[in-house]
């Protein structure tokens, strides 16, 4: 009976870091056709909500990864995938307050890997698995979509220079409808799959399934709509750095950095590799205006955003660390769980006074 509790306390927390996910990231797909007035805000995260839920169904290989690559499941328990989960959580929350654009991907995968090493030891983490699928693609990611969306940026300017800016600046808010929307859907086929991973982990780790069967369709929806129901709440902290602070945005540069992010994102979804949309985004933001002219970009922001990314894996590790040593004075049932989810819960509650009571309002422009 106690397994039980700690499994249904590990799905609930799962399902709040998915809610977390949804509003920490939603700034990616609508931060930039909200900054060029290609949308109204609350029609931007409307669209985006709906989705990030589609795309959550449209393939699983990313689940995968996160349920079976990279850390070893035979010696993975509920406690630990609890304790990742509130390491993510954590840095989420603080990143969001601090308005910055750090990977919940990242802050997922460093959280269960630091929970499994206090646990386990190095035997319970792949480090190959952890290299080849999460480090060298979170290098690899951002730099290529500022490369990209840089070319991609200076192929339009040379195509639309001499028309008028009016009917451009129309016609890429037109576009951009279109690639915020596929952007939407990309990061649904990523993210969502992390939670429903990690749920199928937990699943994995109490007896309830073993790691060859199929993930759960209620594990799918789940995760579908919490996600979708934290991009509908939206994070406006991070909207705002995103669609302002680091460039002074134009239609053709928002329709240029959303269409080279959803191209990335869903290249490595179709391959299961766990990409942070945080850090596709940013850098197609920083590539069309950088390609623009290096000046527009306000590499001080930019910066900032960076030491975010490099602390992510390791800050969320050492929480998650400590949450599992927290929940291990309690012992082995649900005490130490529930005592951290108290915590979590007035957390998550005080982010949500904050959203609501207007402390964090959308950027117009």
């Amino acid at each position: 009976m106690d397994t039980d509790v700690v499994l249904w306390i590990v799905v609930v927390t799962a399902l709040a870091f998915d809610f977390t996910n949804g509003f920490h990231d939603t700034a990616n797909a609508v931060a930039t056709s909200i900054s060029t007035r290609a949308m109204a805000p609350r029609v931007a995260v409307t669209i985006a909500a709906a989705l990030n839920f589609v795309g959550a169904f449209l393939s699983l290989a990313v689940a995968a990864t996160i349920a079976s690559g990279i850390v070893d499941a035979d010696v993975i328990t509920p406690q630990i995938v609890f304790a990742g989960l509130i390491g993510a959580i954590a840095w989420n929350l603080a990143t969001w307050y601090f308005g910055l654009p750090s990977s919940s991907s990242h802050a997922l995968i460093g959280g269960v890997v630091g929970a499994a090493f206090a646990a386990e030891g190095s035997k319970a983490v792949y480090g190959d698995g952890l290299l080849e699928k999460v480090v060298i693609p979170a290098l690899v990611a951002p730099v290529l979509a500022m490369v990209a969306a840089g070319l991609a940026i200076l192929i339009i300017y040379r195509i639309v220079g001499r028309q008028h800016p009016g009917v451009v600046s129309r016609g890429f808010r037109l576009g951009q409808i279109i690639s915020g929307s596929l952007f939407s859907l990309s990061h649904g086929t990523n993210d969502a799959q992390k939670t429903m991973g990690i749920m199928f982990l937990a699943l994995v780790a109490n007896g309830n399934l073993q790691p060859s069967d199929d993930i759960p369709t209620w594990v799918i929806v789940s995760a579908a709509t919490a996600i979708a129901l934290g991009t509908y709440v939206g994070g406006w902290r991070i909207i705002r750095t995103m669609g302002s602070r680091i460039i002074k945005m134009d239609p053709a540069q928002g329709f240029a950095a959303q269409g080279i992010g959803a191209a990335v994102i869903l290249s490595a979804s179709h391959v299961g590799f766990p990409l942070s949309t945080t850090h596709v985004m940013s850098g197609g933001i920083m590539g069309a205006g950088a390609a623009k002219r290096f000046s527009a970009v306000r590499w001080g922001v930019a910066g900032n955003i960076v030491v975010a990314w490099v602390l992510t894996l390791p800050a969320a590790a050492v929480v998650g660390g400590a949450t599992y040593g927290v929940t291990r004075l309690f012992g082995t049932g649900p005490a130490g769980p529930l005592v951290v989810s108290v915590a979590l819960l007035v957390a998550l509650l005080w982010a949500l006074a904050r959203i609501v009571t207007g402390k964090t309002v959308p950027v117009e422009a």
